[in-house]
């Protein structure tokens, strides 16, 4: 096995490549003076089962490029099996057209990284499920719930807690979760009453004296979230607190998230805001290292990866 790092999420290879006890490949991936990406393998890869670990979060189309020009560079250098391992599969909210004349471009990524090379894809939390029919390779889709739940028995009581769907759309996601903590479940119902004005939030279960915790796949501009803190918070809940798996955070994300209702905001690292993450006073960051370690321990040993979620 050979495990090859972007420069997307440099901390989260390395602490992959240490639960694997697998060094990883040298290799550069530089830009010339006009911005054009280069890539070069160090060390021979002929014949060997390749994992390349890039997240394509911001500056998403670089860290997109730097991914399939080492997928090229691999693939011209005789790898045996090419296995694109992508913590954050960016695009994913663009899985359907959502008016005329307008692409599907999660669909065009994955056209995109079946071309340069890919023979595999190992991914985290699509933002949709049926992303991964978008690909016509083999594509493992790992789910954080179990390192979510672990994390939450060893910082909350479980007795109070009521796990909260942001929207309709991630009730499946939320249920999972709250039936492995044993846990009731609410979910919130936002609108906009008329464009351009701020979004109507109506919970639909009893949130009173609860400790609420929001779970979500993805946190952007943290705005949904806040606001429906703050609505929970005016419907008597004792606190409230969110867990997200991919933690994008842009824009003035991390002083929002600060400033607003919420208890504390728990992401993974499968994007790198190291520097952030010390700073922020709400913003906590769980590994995410073993759970895509052991993913690619399995495949590497073809054996069954949705093990891992029994």
């Amino acid at each position: 096995m050979k495990l090859l790092a972007g420069n997307a999420n440099l901390p989260l290879a390395s602490a992959i490549a240490d639960y694997l006890d697998v060094p990883l490949t040298r290799a550069q991936v530089r830009r010339f003076a006009d911005n054009e990406i280069f890539a070069t393998i160090d060390e021979n890869v002929r014949g060997e089962d390749v994992f390349i670990i890039q997240s394509t979060s911001a500056p998403a189309n670089d860290h997109l490029m730097e991914l399939l020009i080492c997928m090229d560079a691999l693939r011209r250098a005789s790898a045996r099996r090419i296995t694109a391992v992508l913590p954050y599969f960016g695009y994913a909210r663009q899985d359907r057209k959502t008016g005329g004349r307008t692409p599907i471009s999660a669909k065009l990524v994955a056209n995109l990284i079946t071309t340069a090379g890919a023979d595999r894809v190992l991914t985290m939390e699509l933002h949709a499920g049926q992303i991964q029919g978008f690909f016509d390779i083999p594509t493992d889709n790992l789910f954080i719930t179990n390192t979510m739940e672990r994390d939450i028995r060893q910082n909350y009581k479980t007795d109070d807690l009521m796990i909260v769907s942001p929207d309709v759309g991630g009730v499946v996601r939320a249920r999972a979760l709250a039936n492995r903590l044993g846990a009731d479940l609410a979910i919130v119902d936002k609108r906009r009453e008329r464009a351009g004005e701020s979004e109507v939030m109506n919970i639909i279960g009893d949130v009173s004296g609860r400790a609420c915790i929001l779970f979500d796949d993805i946190v952007d501009s943290a705005g949904t979230l806040c606001n429906a803190a703050a609505a929970m918070m005016e419907k008597g809940a004792a606190s409230v607190s969110a867990y997200v798996a991919h933690g994008v955070l842009s824009g003035g994300a991390f002083d929002r998230v600060d400033k607003s209702a919420l208890k504390e905001l728990v992401v993974s690292n499968s994007i790198d805001h190291a520097d952030r993450f010390t700073t922020s006073s709400k913003v906590r960051c769980v590994t995410v290292a073993p759970l895509i370690g052991e993913a690619i321990r399995r495949i590497a040993n073809e054996e069954s990866v949705s093990k891992l979620f029994d």
